[in-house]
């Protein structure tokens, strides 16, 4: 079931990606609902209509650095932005937490705008081995950056199956596992906004555009 989820989620994220590089926003425009959508019926003022239910993030529950309980409750009515790494990846994680860095010095301070990063190698990354992590990247609290840690199995079912986003053990990739190099866009309300891909410039410049339209949208 997990490959087979890892296959959408790889076709998914090629048609996101598809998307983010051929169709620049301009000015406020509105981004998309990405992901799976369906319809559903529903009575408003004793009318039935049609309603579209958008791809939404699954319920979770993780570890942070701190040792604190991070869910999506805690995401309710706050824009962030997730991504999938190991702190012993010797391949493109340092390029997307250097990236990532530019999202927390630009929007650190907004009490509606977290990060969560989540580790796919949690028997490795302990919480005291991410509080060492995020310090040597100068996060002194996890206030906004969450580097996340828990179950490997719900990590790898969540990036699959919710955020659309490969991530799994694989023995015959550098480290050990292998995961998307994607920035996910997250509005207020849990849907995917944007997909980006964290280890080019270019199209972090682009989230760093694009997170204000979500964080004024009321």
């Amino acid at each position: 079931m997990v490959r087979h989820n890892l296959t959408i989620a790889v076709v998914i994220l090629t048609i996101f990606s598809v998307w983010n590089c051929t169709s620049p926003n301009k000015g406020q425009e509105q981004l998309p609902y990405l992901g799976f959508k369906s319809t559903e019926e529903k009575t408003i003022e004793g009318q039935k209509v049609m309603d579209t239910v958008y791809h939404k993030i699954a319920p979770f529950s993780f570890q942070d650095q701190d040792g604190n309980t991070i869910t999506n409750a805690d995401m309710q009515g706050k824009v962030y932005v997730a991504d999938f790494f190991f702190t012993s990846c010797p391949t493109i994680c340092p390029i997307m937490k250097g990236q990532m860095l530019r999202l927390y010095e630009e929007f650190g301070e907004n009490p509606e705008f977290q990060i969560l990063s989540h580790s796919i190698d949690p028997t490795h990354d302990t919480v005291a081995l991410l509080k060492d992590y995020s310090e040597k990247l100068g996060i002194e609290d996890a206030s906004t950056w969450h580097f996340l840690t828990g179950d490997q199995e719900k990590i790898f079912e969540i990036g699959q199956t919710s955020y659309l986003a490969t991530a799994m053990e694989d023995k015959n990739e550098p480290g050990g596992f292998l995961h998307s190099g994607a920035f996910i866009l997250i509005d207020k309300e849990g849907h995917i906004r944007g997909v980006y891909d964290g280890t080019k410039e270019d199209q972090v410049d682009v989230l760093l555009n694009d997170i204000p339209k979500l964080l004024d949208d009321e």
